[in-house]
């Protein structure tokens, strides 16, 4: 009776214990996360404020007075409706490229055999490594020659393809067991109807994944337009902010008015699939 009763004083002991360090580890995250977004809450209270009261000393937090007329007047500036258009183009058009491309690729990689097969994946995702700046000017003698320079599908064609989508994608579709695919080869149903009858509703998670990531990397691309892109018409929102700060670069206010609203697509697609998106990397890496 002894050792049950300090057994179960051992076991109450211990979760406590568990429970303490869980609650401690829960309130580190949140004031890291607080921390994280500290400059977002500033950027967003800023945008309400007057050029005067955005660099006040101490911080004001919660505007005096608030100038929604902030969000109206950015758009009267530059042509920001044209930026909108031109990168909402092309995110949305690289990642279904991309989804296709890399869902095809990851697909012949894990589940088809055929010679050098495991040797061609790693030739590709080695290129992964390959620093995008040894290539760049290469890249844009070759669109200049197709004559795609100061066109937005320029980037289309060279962003067509990411070796680390099929990377992705091909950790996530070997964790289906190939008996799965190999009963409906026998049944009768071809590669095709595999890859979107049974891989493709199996793969969800990392679709989503892959989703985000490309959406978000081209949305937030500035390097890649500012080498293609040349004239307003066809400029996106990374190179419109830049010109906003470039003419008005004493507008402080107006100019967090002009990145909150920037990067107000890039958190809606991420609040709408984080479900699937936190599922398919934490899954990626399984093997079964």
């Amino acid at each position: 009776m002894e050792a049950t009763a300090i057994k179960t004083k051992e076991k109450k002991k211990t979760k406590e214990r568990l429970s303490l360090g869980r609650f401690l580890l829960i309130g580190l995250l949140i004031v890291l996360a607080l921390i994280t977004l500290v400059p977002f809450i500033w950027m967003l209270s800023a945008s309400f404020k007057t050029n005067n009261e955005v660099f006040t000393i101490p911080i004001q937090w919660v505007p005096k007075e608030w100038h929604p007329e902030n969000y109206s007047v950015i758009w009267e500036r530059i042509p920001l409706v044209t930026f909108f258009k031109n990168t909402a183009f092309l995110s949305i058009i690289i990642t279904l490229i991309q989804l296709l491309t890399s869902s095809f690729a990851a697909y012949g990689f894990s589940k088809m055999n055929f010679r050098g097969r495991d040797t061609l994946f790693l030739a590709y995702i080695a290129t992964i490594a390959v620093p995008w700046q040894s290539y760049m000017i290469p890249q844009f003698i070759m669109m200049r020659q197709f004559g795609l320079t100061d066109t937005l599908w320029s980037l289309v064609l060279l962003q067509a393809f990411s070796a680390f989508g099929v990377f992705l994608l091909k950790q996530y579709y070997s964790s289906i067991p190939d008996e799965l695919c190999e009963s409906a080869r026998i049944d009768g149903l071809t590669e095709w109807g595999i890859y979107r009858k049974i891989i493709l509703p199996l793969t969800k998670p990392a679709l989503a994944s892959l989703t985000i990531i490309t959406f978000v990397n081209t949305w937030n691309d500035y390097m890649g337009p500012f080498i293609y892109l040349s004239s307003t018409e066809n400029k996106t929102i990374q190179l419109g902010l830049k010109m906003f700060v470039g003419l008005f670069d004493a507008e402080y206010a107006l100019i967090m008015a002009a990145s909150v609203v920037s990067i107000l697509p890039v958190a809606l697609v991420f609040l709408t699939m984080q479900k699937y998106f936190v599922e398919g990397i934490a899954t990626s890496g399984m093997k079964g």
